[in-house]
């Protein structure tokens, strides 16, 4: 297979969350959701996944509606199921009960022809975990620089 490119990236991801654990996952999709997100039009910020029927669903994932479209365009926020092994399954519905874990999409790539999504399951951070994240990104910067203007 060709390599990856990345269609979208949740960036805010890493500073909200403290991730555990990462699976790669297929998604089901429409034609025009295809081609909306090979054109890059997708949005991962509000996304999240739950459980139904020992299966794993993509919620509030916004992928645009393909421009060149008809009237069998897709719905913008609908739910995409995610392929995955069942015993990955099963061990993220054992993770997800714990309190307060969730699983997010990280970010939608195309690997080859096929799109995937890499999905984490997380622990929301506190402030306080926030602050130190900002801490320590300030604290590489500045060596970063330093290190620079040295040589």
């Amino acid at each position: 297979m060709s390599g990856i490119k990345i269609i979208a990236k949740n960036s805010k991801a890493h500073f909200e969350y403290i991730i555990l654990d990462t699976y790669e996952a297929g998604i089901v999709l429409m034609g025009t959701e295809v081609k909306s997100l090979r054109d890059g039009r997708c949005n991962l910020a509000e996304g999240y996944v739950v459980e139904n029927n020992s299966e794993l669903f993509l919620k509030s994932v916004n992928i645009s509606e393909y421009s060149h479209g008809n009237i069998s365009n897709h719905l913008p926020l609908r739910d995409r199921k995610l392929l995955l092994k069942k015993k990955e399954i099963q061990a993220i519905k054992r993770s997800i009960k714990e309190k307060g874990n969730t699983v997010i999409p990280l970010k939608i790539y195309l690997k080859g022809s096929l799109i995937k999504v890499e999905i984490a399951l997380c622990k929301g951070k506190k402030l306080f975990d926030k602050r130190e994240t900002v801490k320590d990104r300030d604290n590489k910067r500045d060596i970063d620089r330093e290190m620079k203007q040295r040589g």
